[in-house]
């Protein structure tokens, strides 16, 4: 039976907001946990799985890689938090974005690999 929850995520954390389905991959998770751990500091996930349902009302590209399971959007405040969250992400993700108030990380192996891009 597939998990759907780790130590430090809920399932409701991990779950798309629109239909309540938790479609994270399992290997992802354990990537979330493992950066978790070593952050030592809770992580406030704005996004994590969305069905495409959801992914098209918000207006992401149909091409997310939170569709799949495998990407999250986590809260950031301040250059000293966004610092900090990227250099345990990057041990682990080869995929970041960085907003103003978030980062995204993702494992989608089917895109480019080791690169990093602003969303403003």
């Amino acid at each position: 039976m597939a998990r759907e929850h780790t130590e430090h995520f809920s399932k409701n954390e991990l779950s798309c907001p629109h239909c309540g389905v938790m479609g994270m991959d399992q290997e992802f998770m354990d990537i979330l946990e493992a950066v978790r751990k070593e952050y030592g500091k809770p992580m406030k996930l704005n996004s994590s799985f969305r069905c495409r349902e959801h992914n098209e009302a918000i207006g992401a590209k149909s091409t997310s890689s939170h569709c799949l399971g495998v990407a999250v959007d986590i809260a950031c405040e301040g250059s000293g938090q966004r610092f900090d969250l990227i250099r345990h992400l990057s041990k682990h993700v080869t995929r970041l974005g960085i907003g103003q108030e978030f980062l995204h990380a993702d494992y989608d192996l089917n895109k480019s690999q080791n690169v990093i891009w602003t969303y403003y």
